[in-house]
This record gives C-alpha cells, sequence and structure tokens, in this order.
C-alpha cells in the first residue's frame, strides 16, 4: 500500500514519515525500541515460565503461561497508541494538528517514564540475590523526594502508575484530537 501503513508495523514508519512534529518523529523511534525491549523481555519471561513448568499439566500454569501475554499486551498498547492514531488521522486525512502530535508525544514519553516508575514502585525491602537477602537502595540525590514517594506506595498497587501513564495518553487525545 503506498498511501496507506498496512497495520502495526506498518503504521510506524507511516506516522515517522507523515508526521510534521519532530517530537513526535522522536517518540516514534524511541516507542519503537521500548516496545520491542519490552517484547523481549516479555518473550523471555515466557519461555523462562513455559521452562520450569514444562513438567506440569494445565490448570492454573496454563492461565499464568497467558496472563504473562496478556499483561505484555496491557504494556505495549498505551505506548504504541500515540503512533496508531497519528498514522490513522494521516491515513484518513483528518486534519491532524501539530499540538496533537506533540501532546501524544509527550503523553507517550510520560507512559514510557511510569512503566520505569512503576517497577521502582514496585521493588520489595528485601529480596534475594543467590541466597544473599538484599534491601532496596536508600533513595539520595536530586530526586530522593520522588522514590520515597514511590516506595511508599503498596508494591501491590505499583499498577496504578503505568495505569495514570496511560490515562494520561488517552487525556491527552482526548484533550488536543
Amino acid at each position: 500500500m503506498a498511501s496507506g501503513y498496512d497495520g502495526v508495523f506498518g503504521a510506524f514508519p507511516y506516522a515517522f514519515r507523515s508526521s510534521e512534529s519532530r517530537l513526535f518523529k522522536l517518540y516514534v523511534v524511541a516507542s519503537a525500541l521500548a516496545v520491542g525491549l519490552i517484547a523481549l523481555l516479555v518473550g523471555i519471561a515466557l519461555v523462562v515460565l513455559i521452562g520450569e513448568t514444562a513438567a506440569v499439566q494445565g490448570g492454573s500454569l496454563t492461565l499464568s503461561r497467558s496472563f504473562y501475554a496478556v499483561i505484555g499486551l496491557l504494556v505495549i498498547l498505551p505506548a504504541v497508541a500515540p503512533v496508531l492514531l497519528v498514522a490513522r488521522r494521516r491515513r484518513k486525512n483528518v486534519d491532524s494538528s501539530g499540538r496533537h502530535e506533540a501532546a501524544l508525544a509527550v503523553a507517550g514519553f510520560c507512559f514510557l517514564l511510569s512503566l520505569y516508575l512503576g517497577l521502582v514502585a514496585s521493588m520489595p525491602e528485601t529480596f534475594v540475590i543467590d541466597g544473599e537477602t538484599v534491601t532496596r537502595p536508600a533513595p539520595s540525590g536530586l530526586f530522593a523526594p520522588v522514590i520515597v514517594g514511590l516506595y511508599a506506595i503498596p508494591a501491590a498497587l505499583s499498577w496504578v502508575v503505568p495505569l495514570a501513564g496511560a490515562g494520561l495518553v488517552a487525556a491527552a487525545h482526548r484533550l488536543f484530537g
């Protein structure tokens, strides 16, 4: 398709070529790299899980294997959404302003940052590495108050941080679209 983008994978180069916003073009590249890394990590985790549970038959383990894939999709979708939204609007010749593309890029970068912050919030106080108990590092430096705030979030609720980032992507599209 010369004028279209032919699916999700084609949306990235199409959005990059058709966008006028440099910030959005930067986001297209950054999100493609981030999504590739996330897909690789989820794939490796799934292979490790299958390898560790290969001898066990069906039941709840089959559900946990599927859960890895679902979580991977839920992490990837908000990162891909800005690219897909802009590519679709450009393909359909809907007026896609530079403000809309820039807002989606900023919201997308915030979502990618929120994934990292969610990981920080989910870090337990102590964990075991090679049989040795290790405590999480004490926050220091310029971002110490942010890290202290993230540590205060219960690990069971650390998913709220990336959810807020995903909500920001939806809000940017709604407000500027």
